[in-house]
C-alpha cells in the first residue's frame, strides 16, 4: 500500500476523536517508529509503497489509536526532556508540565556555588525516572536516588538509565510508611528532594480524557477525596527530617489546591516557599528550603 493512501485512512477513521493536526502527528511517529521513514521522506516519495505485513502493523495500530489508547504506549517509547524514554503501562507518560518542574530544579542548581561539593537528589514516586535521569543528565556531579512503590515502574525506570547512560540508585519503598526510611541509610541526608506524586482526587476523574483514565496506572494518578494531601503531608514530614539545613523541597501540584499544599510547607516551617504557575497558567509547581538549623 503507498504510504499517502494510507494516511488518508488514518485521518477519515481518527480526525473526529483527535483532530487532523495530532493525527498527523500519530501517523509520522508510526512511520519513523514501526518504518524508520521520517517524514520529509514521505514528503519527497509520494508514492513510497509499504509492504502487505507492515501494512498490517498500521492498521492494528490504527485499531489501538481508535480505542484511545496513548500513542506513547503503542510505540513503547516517547521523549522528554530532550530524552529517549520507554514506557509502558506500568508508568505514567511524561508530560511538558514536569519538564518544567525540572528546568525549575536546573536553573536553581546552576545558582548555587559550583565549587561545592557533589549534592544528593532524592527523588520520591519516580514512574518511568524521568524527573531523576533528566537531571542525572544534566547535573554531573550529584548523587541520585529514586523511590517507587511499584515495582514494574521500577523495572522500567531502570531500563531507562541504562538507556541514557545514568547511574540512578532506585529502592523500591513507599513514603507512607517506615519502608523508606529503612530502605535509606540512617545517616542519608539530600540537598534535593523532589516529588511529583498522584494528586487527582476521584472527584476529578469527569475531566480526565479517556486515553488517559482508561490506560495510564491509577496507583500513580487518584487520591481519596477526603485526602487528596496524603502524599504531600507523608513527604514534607520525611523532608523535615531527610534534607539538609538549607535544602530545598519540590512538588508538583494539584491545580486546584494550590494555596493549601503551600500551607503545608509553610505549617512545616520552612522558608522561601513559593507557589509557581506553569506555562498554561495554572498553579503546578511548590518549593521550600529547610530552615537553617541553629546550635
Amino acid at each position: 500500500m503507498v504510504l499517502k493512501e494510507l494516511q488518508n485512512i488514518f485521518h477519515i477513521e481518527l480526525d473526529a476523536i483527535y483532530g487532523k493536526h495530532e493525527v498527523d502527528s500519530f501517523f509520522y511517529l508510526c512511520t519513523e517508529h514501526y518504518l524508520n521513514v521520517p517524514r520529509i521522506q514521505l514528503t519527497l516519495e509520494p508514492e513510497l509503497a509499504i509492504t502487505k505485513p507492515e501494512t498490517d502493523t498500521f492498521f492494528k495500530a490504527l485499531e489501538h489509536l481508535k480505542q484511545q489508547k496513548p500513542i506513547q504506549y503503542l510505540l513503547g517509547e516517547t521523549e522528554f526532556f530532550g530524552l529517549p524514554f520507554k514506557v509502558n503501562e506500568n508508568v505514567l507518560i511524561p508530560r511538558p508540565e514536569t519538564e518544567e518542574l525540572v528546568a525549575l530544579i536546573l536553573q536553581n542548581v546552576k545558582n548555587q556555588d559550583p565549587k561545592t561539593k557533589p549534592i544528593t537528589i532524592l527523588d520520591i514516586g519516580t514512574g518511568s525516572g524521568c524527573i531523576a535521569i533528566s537531571l542525572a543528565k544534566n547535573v554531573p556531579n550529584a548523587k541520585i536516588y529514586a523511590l517507587d512503590v511499584s515495582k514494574d515502574a521500577l523495572k522500567i525506570a531502570k531500563q531507562n538509565a541504562d538507556l541514557n547512560n545514568v547511574k540512578i540508585n532506585f529502592i523500591e519503598a513507599s513514603i507512607l510508611d517506615e519502608t523508606c526510611h529503612s530502605a535509606l541509610d540512617a545517616e542519608s541526608t539530600f540537598d534535593i528532594i523532589v516529588s511529583n506524586p498522584p494528586y487527582i482526587r476521584e472527584l476529578e476523574k469527569r475531566e480526565i480524557l479517556p486515553n488517559v483514565l482508561d490506560n495510564e496506572p491509577h496507583l500513580a494518578l487518584f487520591v481519596e477525596d477526603d485526602n487528596p494531601l496524603l502524599f504531600y503531608k507523608a513527604t514534607t514530614n520525611f523532608a523535615i527530617e531527610k534534607l539538609k539545613p538549607n535544602g530545598q523541597l519540590y512538588f508538583e501540584i494539584n491545580q486546584y489546591l494550590g494555596e493549601e499544599t503551600k500551607q503545608l510547607l509553610v505549617d512545616a516551617q520552612f522558608k522561601k516557599v513559593e507557589l509557581l504557575k506553569d506555562l498554561n497558567g495554572n498553579d503546578r509547581m511548590l518549593k521550600g528550603c529547610k530552615v537553617l538549623e541553629i546550635f
